[in-house]
């Protein structure tokens, strides 16, 4: 996430800056340091984000599980902790799923794959 991404789900929130610090649970300074590029948003801070823009365009429960929408074989399914916790539609959310057949070493790597893909795409 950059700056100006972050700025764009806080005005999509409608929270001032000191709003967003207490939400994100950290100093209205960072903020300011996030949004002006100052300082690079955290794992944490950018997790926290897509999780509270998701939720605010709400998670429709006609939405299909990732594995369906994926088509993900059964022996992957059962490896997925997206499939074992039953969160088929936050997959996104949790470190460790196996997306495009692999689990990916990080947090940016993920969201890399996760930013294109059509479980996360429509609630951003």
């Amino acid at each position: 996430m950059d700056s100006k991404e972050f700025v764009t789900f806080r005005k999509k929130m409608n929270k001032t800056q000191k709003q967003m610090a207490q939400l994100l649970g950290t100093s209205i300074k960072a903020v300011h340091s996030y949004e002006q590029g100052w300082r690079s948003i955290p794992v944490h801070v950018e997790r926290q984000m897509f999780f509270l823009i998701s939720n605010m365009r709400g998670i429709k429960t006609n939405r299909k599980s990732c594995w369906t929408v994926k088509k993900c074989p059964s022996e992957q399914k059962k490896q997925c902790p997206a499939w074992e916790f039953k969160a088929g539609k936050l997959c996104w959310f949790i470190n460790g799923t196996i997306c495009e057949g692999q689990v990916h070493d990080n947090w940016r790597e993920k969201m890399e794959v996760c930013r294109s893909c059509e479980v996360l795409t429509p609630l951003l």
